[in-house]
This record gives C-alpha cells, structure tokens and sequence, in this order.
C-alpha cells in the first residue's frame, strides 16, 4: 500500500505586511510549479495584510513610498497602482502618495486573489491566535504552541513578526508607570486619551512615527512637542521628483572611504539635478551590500554619528504630509526641541517633563515615537533567544540570520525557521519597507520551495531536455509544438490558438481557462498579454506578462522562453526589435508569432519589414507549415499587398476550401476585391460571409466596414447608412479599438466626401466607447493613427495635442510619424489647411511605417484629399484623384473628381 504523506506545511507567524506578501509568493509560486502546499497563517487581527503600520484610518496618514514604489511584486511595479485605478481611484499615479489604510486593504485583497488562484494546489488556514513558543519536532520539523492551548505542527516556519515593540528604556520610571505615558501608540485604544483632551502632549521621536501622531493629535489650542537627540524631522519627497541617477562604484571599503565617495555623489546630484535625493535613492539597491562590507566597529559608529542623519533623509514625507507639518509648525501648534527626557512627574493631572536641554514642559500626554526596540521580548521570540534557536543580530538589531533562515547559538541554519523584514535589520540595516521585503518574501518562496521542486512531474523535470524528448512526453500546440503544461490546460491553450488563428471570438476566454488549470502555464499568460496589448481584449496585461515571464523561468523549455521574451518586447513598445524574427528563424513552425509577425487583421506585424521581408519571412517558414490553411492565408494577404491580386485571390479561395471559417482568407479576399475595384462582387461576397461563417468572428466589424468600403466606393450613401446603424454603430454594436479603426475611420471617410445623407452622427459617440488612454495614450502607432483621426472628427483640439506628447515620448514609429500626424490633423482642425496639406502629403511615403493594411492607411490620403481641396489645390487635388482611379475604379471618385472647379 502506498504511503500517502501530507502536503509540505509552512507556517506563516504574522499576517502583516511581512506575512501577507510572504503569504502570496507562497500561494503563486506554489500553483506555477504546481507543488502541493499547506500554508497556515497565524495572526490574533481580524483581517490580514494591516498589522501595525497599515490599520490606521487617518486619511492624514499616507505611504511614505510613493505608489509605484509599494506593489507586493519586485517584478511589477505598477501592481498597486493598477489596483487603486480599479478600486475608486481612477486617477492616481505612480507617483501619488496613498493612504495607509488603503494599502492595507490592497495588501488584504491581492492575497485573497493569490489564495483563490492556488485553489487546488495550496490549502490554506487562518488561525487566529499567536505562536508563544517553537521547539523541535520530529523528521526535522518545527512544533509551534500556540496561546490558545493547541499546538501546530510544520514542515518549516516564517517569523514575520515585525519590528520589535518599543523598550522605553529612554523614559525615567515615574513616566513608565505613569497612566498618562503611552508605550505603543499603534495599539488599539492606545490615543483615546490624548485624542480625547486638549492638554498639550509630547512626542518622544520625531521620526514618521511623531509626524502621524503630530497631525492625528493636532487641533486649535493644543501645542504638540515634538523631541529627539537630532531635533531633526524626515525630509520631504520632492513635489517633482528628478529623473533617476545611476549609483556610483562603490566597492566594499572602509567606512571613512565610502563617507567621502557618498558625499562626493551626493555633491554630484545636487550639481546635476538641484536635488540630493537621486542620489540617495540610487545607494537604495547597494545598501545590504555596504553594510555587510563594514566592520561591527564601522556600523556602530555609522549608527551612532549617521545614523539619525540617515533615517531623516532616506525615509521621507509625503509632499502633502510636509505641507501640512509646515503649517501646524508655523502655527505654533506643533514645536521640535533638541533633547532627551530626563525627567518627569505628575502634578495636578498633569506631567512635568524636563529636558536635557535644560527646558520644562507641563503637558497631559507623553508618547512614545522612538520607534521599534532593537531585541525581540515576545513570548515566540524569547523562547527562541533562550533555547538558543535564535541569537540577536549584529549590534543587538533583530536576530542573526543567513538568507532569511535564523542562525542558533553555534552559528548554524539548520532549522528551518526563517523571517524577513525587521527582524534582518541588523543583517541587511534596510529591510523595514515594502521594496526590500517583498523581495525578501519572494526569495524566501523560492527558497521554501525549491526542494519540493525537484518531485514535480515528469513534465517539468524534461522541460529542458532535447526537443526530441520533450515532444514525445509532453502534449504540443495544434502545429506539434510542444507545451510545458499538462493536457487539460494544454486543450485550452489548442483552442484559444485556434481562434486567434481563424480570427474567432473566444481565444481569451480559452487562453484564461489555460492558465486558470495551470498557474505556471507561461505561453498561456504571454497569449494573453498579447491579445491585451494588441488587440483590445480585457486583460490586465503588466499582470499577464509578469506571470509570464515568472512561469517562463520556472518552467519552460528554449521555444517558450523565447516567445515570453517577444510578448515582452512588444509590450514594451520594441516594435522594431528583431526579436521575433529571430524567433521564427528558430521556430518556424510557430503559428502564433507567425500571425504575430505578419501584419493583417489580428495584429500589427513587425513594422520594419517592408512587404517583400514579410514575404520572405512567411516563405522561408512554408515548409514547417507543410500548406496549413493558415500559413496559405497570409501568404495570400501577402501577395494582395504586392499588387499580385490574382494569385492572392487563388491562395485565399485555397484556404477557404480548407477552412471556411478562417478571417485572414476572408480578410486576403475583402483586400483584393476592394484593391482590383471589384465592388459590386466584393460587396456580395463578403456580406454574404459575414452573415454566415463570420457571425462567430472576433473582428466582425472589420469585415463589416470592408462592406461599408465598397458602397462607399460604389457612391451608395444610403446602404452606408444602413450598414453603421445596424453593424458598426459605436457602444452599442462596437466598442474599444474596433470602434477607432472602423467605425471612426469610416465615419470621417464618408463625411470628407459628402457620402452621408442626414445627419452625420456624433464622434463623440465614438470617442465615449473607447478609454480615455487608448485615445491619449495608445500602445501601437496603428491605434495611435485612429485616435487621431477619431480626435480630428470631433474636435478635441487639446486631447489631439496630449496624443501627439504621448507619441513623442513612445517608439520611433510614434515619435517619427504619429507626432507629425497630429501637427497636421491639429492644423486641418485649426482650418490651416494649406499646412495640414503640406504636412499630410510629406507623411504619406513612411505611413506604411504604423502597421495595417493600405486600404486602412487610405484614410489618410483622403484627408489629404479634403486639405487640398479646403485649401482651394484643386489642381493637386485633381491629380491625386487620377492616380486613385488609376489604381482602381470608384463611382464615389469620379463624382468627386467631377465636382471640383476647373
């Protein structure tokens, strides 16, 4: 009979922020190598992620790190931010200062998500007592008993405790006794006095801890005293902070050495940027390192004559914060003396407390702000110190540990018993906020479960054996690629590809049901950020991608590492990056950065090869696609692109015959009827089509607006008409990108020729079915020239010239031609017609350069047509309309043509 062993148990002790985002990289590393994992998290709080620091209410208590600084994710930073934009706060940046208590929340609900994620693969318990002690257990485990009498038993145990409680050790007996001195002021109920009254009150510290309480306790006729050794309050973040600074060479070196060379940079910050703190942001990664290098003299030293220095200058106020301080300081409601306590009594309900710099304050209240202890004295932490399981860390800071896991009295890590965050302070020195501990708490997962790796299935052991191999022992892609996945999640991955591939609705669905039955699916989460990024569809794409490329270091072999690595770029806005053609030259059969390459209707192609590069690139990877209908549809899209209608034309009925069902055939086909001036039976063909096979087609409304192209072309105002109303009317037909690129485009085509009878309707309707940052802020140059043209339709003279911002600082495509584009479109709505021609018109040789296809880049030549004409060109505009029917005959531009004055 097989023995059937329990899943690897890891305590969590802490549900604070430590414990919390410890907690999640569990959870998600556990479900991307899908190892079996029960995780138990103990915390006496009624909900985890607050702990101390993050319970506060006060809206007046915010980070001290702005929001692009505090995600639970080293590896994606724009996490948090992208939740406050979700959770009511639609406008914040990264550079926003939250408040405390919604990064608690935050902290709270990425958890949640994490535990429902790891559904199946992580059980996870919430006991709702503390550790008070941890002894030996048998098979090299550790037994914790608990307050409430029961005892749990773990493979392996995370102390994430936070920071040691104050000592009090600065405060003279009387005022330790005193019912008027408050030890911990986070502790609940702990400022219902002074909260209460309005007796002056004094603050022992003047660290972030006194400037929260200093605002929290501040009111009209109240003088808050403020007092520590330095006198000194934390700095302020800048309001406009300067860009980053590189950090200086700064090798392991003696502590007098590496004063001067930090001052030297400092010097150097303040000269370049006007400003000292990139300078001191840039040490923020080398910190660990320098501190380690010195000698315990050299760190007491530095602690003692730097050390105050330091804190006030590395762990700022928020700008706002500081605002405020300043005007409760100028008020003289709140006063910073430069002392120590050195004594104090009560008198008349009151206490007298005298400084050491000789002066008397009669205040009601005495807190105290000087921050954590340095030795741990909780019941857990004390049994740990006194069985010799735990030593205090270098200069009595915390406890001494190597990599997270706890050193014993003979200097060795062989429990497995590990912490992060404070109790490393002595360590690391910095190791208190989010940046450094989530870090921590990463490797800590990584660290926790790398043994439990090496058991996984035989999938993921041969990740990285030969292609030979792995084909054979893992299941493959519907072109025989193979995936490192399970079945199941591979069938959904095959069927997601296979709508991507036809141009069918419901690929993101497919490719989210992949990476919902395996977490650590890489390609999966890559499709999907692909599919975001491209092609409009609801995705959280820096999530996707992040997961992606996790799973793609975990568990992936060459092929997939190399396609995380194209998503990446792409995202990224690296359009012209060779990356992807690398990649098809060393997996040609890939269909999914084939169609990702080839600019058609699903995606935007890579945009620096010109149509005889694309054409070798589809050529050179026939013979791994063996005449698949897929790779004959693009290369019939291809051939429509070279002027070759006739055999693109051939190549697309060929695929159709294949698959009826598949859009770039259909799309190949729409391009030649509409390029060869065959209207009439382009018309009736594709509306044919889109009223059957195309009813399950994802761009529908793109085959929709090839229609509106032909009886536009064919002057037939009224079918124009009818087709916007029932297939491509804005919010309630078409939404997001598809409304830009075809109903917009459309709209503004038929008013530039007087091809609408009635009303045009609002481009506002259209404007209001897109977001905001995919008008202002687009990803691709192709959606950047359609917001463009949507913007110029309606108007938006001001939002025309915060897209063509956004272009200049984006990718060279953007910057080169999208920017211009706006100058001109801004100048036609401005009725500057004579630049607006000027500009379009240099434009038109490199507007190849955005991506899609000629009949969409059309759009821009007819508003070119429209310049000239305003401009009173009817010359130019006369031979600009030649050349358009000498390529190709249309009713709609003979009748222009006609109209204009000879």
């Amino acid at each position: 009979m097989t023995e059937v062993r329990e899943p690897h148990t890891v305590a969590v002790v802490g549900a604070g922020a430590a414990g919390t985002l410890t907690a999640i990289q569990l959870c998600e590393t556990a479900a991307r190598r899908r190892t079996p994992l029960a995780l138990v998290l103990l915390d006496p709080s009624p909900e985890a992620g607050r702990g101390t620091a993050y319970a506060t209410r006060d809206p007046r208590h915010r980070l001290n790190v702005p929001a692009g600084g505090m995600s639970c994710y080293p590896d994606e930073p724009g996490h948090f931010t992208r939740w406050l934009c979700r959770h009511g706060e639609p406008t914040v940046t990264g550079a926003d200062f939250a408040t405390r208590y919604r990064y608690g929340a935050y902290l709270a609900d990425t958890l949640a998500q994490a535990i429902v994620r790891a559904q199946g693969t992580v059980t996870v318990r919430r006991l709702r007592t503390r550790a008070e002690s941890c002894t030996d257990a048998p098979g090299g485990r550790v037994c914790l008993r608990l307050a409430d009498g029961g005892e749990l038993t773990a493979d392996s145990a995370v102390l994430a405790t936070g920071p040691a409680a104050p000592s009090a050790g600065w405060a003279p007996p009387a005022l330790r006794t005193s019912p008027r001195f408050v030890a911990e002021p986070w502790s609940t109920g702990a400022l219902e006095g002074p909260g209460s009254d309005t007796a002056d009150v004094l603050l022992v510290g003047t660290g972030l801890t006194a400037v929260d309480l200093a605002l929290t306790l501040d009111r009209p006729g109240r003088t808050v005293h403020a007092v520590s050794r330095s006198g000194l309050l934390p700095q302020p973040h800048a309001l406009n902070p300067a860009g980053p600074m590189p950090a200086p060479d700064l090798d392991d070196t003696s502590l007098n050495r590496l004063r001067r060379a930090v001052y030297r940079h400092i010097s150097r910050s303040v000269r370049t940027h006007g400003d000292w703190r990139p300078a001191l942001d840039s040490l923020r990664p080398h910190t660990a390192r320098l501190w380690r290098s010195l000698t315990p003299e050299e760190r007491a030293e530095f602690v003692t004559h730097e050390g105050s220095l330091w804190n006030t200058h590395r762990h700022r106020m928020p700008p706002a914060t500081a605002e405020s301080v300043s005007r409760v300081r100028t008020a003289r409601r709140l006063a910073v003396h430069t002392g120590a306590v050195t004594s104090a009594a009560e008198r008349d309900g009151r206490l007298v407390v005298t400084l050491s710099n000789g002066r008397t304050l009669h205040v009601g209240w005495v807190i105290d702000c000087t921050g954590p202890g340095r030795r741990f004295d909780d019941p857990l932490w004390g049994s740990l110190l006194a069985s010799g399981a735990a030593v205090p860390g270098p200069l009595g800071m915390g406890v001494a540990t190597r990599e997270g896991r706890l050193l014993d009295a003979a200097g060795r890590s062989e429990r497995p018993l590990f912490t992060l965050g404070a109790p490393r302070r002595g360590e690391l020195w910095e190791t208190t906020a989010i940046p450094e501990i989530r870090v921590q708490a990463a490797e800590l997962a990584g660290q926790l479960l790398a043994p439990l790796s090496r058991t996984l299935s035989r999938t993921s052991r041969t990740s990285r054996s030969s292609p030979t191999s792995r084909s054979s022992r893992r299941p493959v892609d519907g072109h025989g690629l193979a995936l490192s996945t399970h079945a199941e999640a591979a069938a959904a991955y095959r069927s997601g590809l296979d709508r991507v591939l036809k141009v069918r609705a419901g690929a993101e669905d497919a490719f989210a049901r992949a990476v919902a039955l395996d977490p650590g699916f890489a390609l999966g989460h890559a499709a999907l950020a692909l599919l975001g990024h491209e092609c409009g569809a609801d995705v959280d794409v820096p999530r996707a991608l992040a997961e992606a490329q996790r799973s793609a270091r975990e568990r992936s072999d060459e092929r997939e590492r190399s396609f995380v690595e194209v998503v990446t770029r792409r995202v990224h806005g690296d359009l012209g990056d060779t990356a992807l053609v690398r990649h098809l030259g060393a997996h040609p059969a890939d269909a999914l950065a084939l169609a990702v390459a080839v600019p058609t209707i699903a995606f935007s192609g890579v945009t620096d090869l010109d149509d005889e590069q694309a054409l070798r690139l589809v050529e050179k990877t026939s013979p791994a696609h063996d005449g698949h209908w897929f790779h004959t549809s693009l290369l019939a899209f291809l051939r429509q692109e070279q002027g070759r209608l006739h055999e693109a034309g051939e190549l697309a009925h060929r695929a159709l015959a294949a698959e009826p069902a598949s859009g770039h055939a259909v799309h190949a086909l729409a391009h030649v009827h509409y390029e060869s001036g065959a209207h009439v039976a382009g018309r009736d063909w594709l509306d044919g089509w889109v009223s059957g096979q195309g009813r399950g087609a994802v761009h529908r409304a793109h085959f929709s607006w090839h229609v509106a192209l032909h009886e536009l072309a064919l002057d037939d105002p009224a079918a124009v008409r009818r087709r916007w109303f029932a297939q491509l009317a804005p919010g309630r037909v078409v939404t997001g990108v598809r409304a830009l690129v075809d109903s917009g485009s459309l709209l503004w085509r038929a008013r530039l020729s007087d091809s609408w009878r009635g009303e045009l309707p609002s481009a506002g309707d259209i404007l209001a079915s897109v977001e905001r940052d995919v008008l202002e802020r687009p990803a691709t140059a192709f959606t950047a020239l359609h917001a463009a043209v949507a913007l110029t339709a309606a108007g938006d003279l001001p939002a025309l010239h915060r897209l063509r911002d956004h272009a200049l600082g984006a990718d060279d495509v953007q910057r080169e031609v999208v920017a211009p584009l706006c100058e001109a479109f801004a100048a036609l709505v401005e009725e500057r017609f004579h630049d607006a021609a000027h500009g379009l018109d240099a434009l038109l040789p490199v507007l190849r350069r955005v991506g899609g296809s000629a009949a969409q880049r059309e759009v821009v030549e007819e508003t070119l047509l429209y310049a000239l004409v305003s401009a009173g060109r009817c010359d130019a505009a006369r031979r600009l309309l030649d050349e358009r029917l000498e390529r190709k005959h249309a009713p709609r531009d003979r009748r222009l043509r006609a109209g204009l004055p000879v």
